[in-house]
């Protein structure tokens, strides 16, 4: 089992509020890591990724790594629709939620 196995399969397990709180550790670790933010900067999870000065082709990047962290496919229209961490965070939360009871 790899890394990324073992990560996704231990986050499925978690109850939902630590579920979410693990996410959006995830989360915003790969969004300051492609901002060049250091991690004991602040980054507000309710502002839009553009606002954030991210671009599609980042925000791209991000998507690739965290499906690939979370073992989940993330469609596009979620990053576009509602363009924050907070609603992203949300999202990714429902989606292994629902595919741990699958």
């Amino acid at each position: 089992m790899s890394a990324i196995d073992t990560t996704a399969q231990r986050l499925r397990e978690l109850p939902r509020t630590e579920l979410a709180e693990e996410i959006e550790t995830l989360v915003l670790r790969r969004f300051k890591t492609v901002l060049l933010m250091d991690d004991h900067e602040e980054l507000p999870v309710d502002i839009s990724y553009f606002d954030l000065g991210l671009t599609s082709l980042r925000l791209v990047e991000i998507r690739k790594g965290l499906e690939a962290e979370l073992d989940l496919t993330i469609n596009t229209n979620v990053l576009f629709n509602e363009p924050t961490i907070h609603h992203l965070v949300h999202h990714l939360t429902d989606s292994l939620l629902t595919r741990a009871r699958s």
